[in-house]
């Protein structure tokens, strides 16, 4: 993938991806220290991470029934990317490939479990939050955690991130009963509870001196309040809307009544596809996948019932969060950006669950909200293909902190700014996961087209084999999409003779960036 090369502007810097003109460079850079310098601070830079939240689950793009004003209000005041994907879909990986800024190819770490593999401390001193802090950042890392950082504490993560408060894996809709951590919390229910956290971090004064005074001793080290002479960075990671986290929704008389009344009289629609499986039980057998994903009829209707309500709440955490800022004078020096780790597949194809590269799964809501944006960009949706890999990059570059050459993602800064002259044309998608039935699998997506190889599951479970297709390992079974047509993926193409020119190039081409992102 092509790199970028970064600003040296000191605070909102734009990255020059792909060759944006010196002169570019410089009237942008003229403006921006103008700002800069009335503003008289580095932004700060809040950004929210959602689970397993497809792109079709806000209001703006298409849910039926989920009401999202203040995340589409946050897009109505930035730009929302309508081609936003992850390239490993599924929790643990995608999350990795945030902390490195590459893809899975690359950083080779995988779910632990199968890879064996954990970020390095170099690796996570190369981190987006990382890097804030070596400028001069305060940081803070909140709510879920799905990777290992050198040791199974996640040493570096808490000896250096000035705000560190996480449960590791799963951490339920009442996190306080899964994760001791979250024991001094006087909120019960998961996302108003984040919510009590980030306002312990960012608030000053004594209100939430219980908040420290109360917090577990594996913690309580790693918990320091903002400190309020410096900008901060704040990565905030929801576990919400998974599965995981739906048991017991609303069932706290001290939940928010929404959580378990909201769209009742809507519940009929809401939508449950009805297909069938495209490819052979040699990629999957849909019998055997986990059983919390295999839901239908009633069950996956009142499931998605659930995420509807998941996602509203997080939509008031928005709501809250903007609030907030105000309240303490950062609203109009504080960039927010949302993402979710992957989507989510119910159904759709004949199959549920994740890992598996169609459009339900790979696809995110993506959303990037500056004070700092021009008001004729603000409001905008574009349809570049980005990934999450660009998200480390693009917060990087608008702090003015130079991106680290083993990033292999890009600033979108250039795309915010509208030149998105040679930026990518295809993203590469993989699956690496050999557990649950997946099967490994890999894809070039590009504005048309989606190519999609299978490889056999027969000797590869709990294996992690990033180099198999590298080393001439052949699939056994392929997918063609002509996503402008068919933007299901309903009709698959590779046997079409009328189409075997356009899956002979894509074989080629995912075949050259496997060995390319590999290095």
């Amino acid at each position: 993938m092509k790199k970028n090369v970064s600003s040296t502007s000191p605070f909102m810097g734009i990255s020059m991806l792909y060759g944006v003109s010196t002169c570019l460079l410089l009237s942008f850079n003229m403006v921006v220290n103008a700002e800069v310098a009335q503003n008289a601070s580095q932004p700060n830079v809040i950004f929210l991470f959602s689970d397993d939240q497809r792109y079709d689950s806000l209001r703006m793009s298409g849910d039926p029934i989920t009401e999202t004003p203040n995340i589409d209000g946050l897009a109505a005041e930035g730009v929302f990317f309508d081609q936003a994907f992850v390239t490993s879909p599924i929790c643990g990986p995608s999350r990795a490939n945030i902390f490195t800024g590459q893809w899975e190819r690359k950083n080779r770490i995988g779910f632990s479990s199968v890879s064996k593999n954990v970020i390095s401390e170099e690796v996570f001193a190369n981190s987006f939050l990382m890097q804030l802090k070596q400028a001069g950042y305060s940081t803070a890392f909140l709510g879920k955690h799905h990777t290992t950082i050198v040791d199974r504490s996640n040493t570096p993560l808490k000896e250096n991130i000035d705000f560190c408060y996480y449960g590791k894996g799963h951490l339920g809709f009442y996190p306080a009963k899964k994760h001791k951590a979250f024991s001094n919390l006087k909120t019960k229910s998961q996302t108003e509870a984040l919510f009590e956290a980030t306002q312990a971090y960012l608030t000053q004064g004594d209100e939430f001196d219980y908040f420290y005074e109360n917090a577990d001793a594996g913690f309580k080290l790693s918990l320091n309040k903002r400190d309020s002479k410096k900008p901060f960075c704040a990565w905030i990671n929801f576990n919400l809307p998974h599965q995981s986290s739906l048991g017991g929704m609303g069932t706290n008389q001290e939940d928010p009544e929404f959580y378990s009344t909201l769209y009742s009289d809507k519940k009929d629609q809401i939508i449950i596809p009805n297909d069938t499986p495209l490819f052979p039980d040699e990629v999957l057998s849909v019998a055997k996948m986990p059983g919390y994903y295999r839901l239908k009829g009633k069950a996956l209707r009142d499931t998605k019932l659930k995420t509807a309500r998941a996602v509203y709440g997080i939509d008031q955490y928005v709501k809250n969060l903007r609030e907030l800022l105000v309240e303490l004078g950062e609203d109009k020096n504080t960039i927010i950006i949302f993402c979710s780790d992957n989507g989510l597949i119910y159904g759709e194809h004949g199959i549920s669950g994740k890992s598996m590269l169609y459009e339900e799964a790979v696809h995110v809501p993506l959303i990037v909200y500056s004070p700092f944006l021009d008001a004729e960009k603000a409001g905008k949706r574009l349809d570049s293909l980005v990934v999450g890999q660009d998200i480390p990059a693009t917060i990087l570059d608008m702090c003015g902190v130079t991106v680290p050459q083993s990033f292999q993602g890009g600033s979108m800064v250039p795309l915010l700014q509208g030149d998105d002259a040679d930026w990518r044309q295809e993203v590469f998608l993989e699956n690496l996961f050999t557990d649950q039935e997946y099967p490994r699998a890999e894809s070039v997506r590009g504005e048309k087209f989606k190519y999609i190889r299978y490889f056999s599951r027969e000797n590869d479970r709990n294996q992690y084999l990033a180099d198999a297709s590298i080393e001439g390992e052949k699939p056994i079974y392929e997918e063609l999409f002509d996503l402008s047509k068919d933007p299901k993926e309903q009709i698959n193409l590779a046997s079409n003779p009328e189409y075997a020119s356009v899956l002979n190039a894509h074989r080629l081409r995912c075949q050259e960036l496997v060995v390319e992102l590999a290095k």
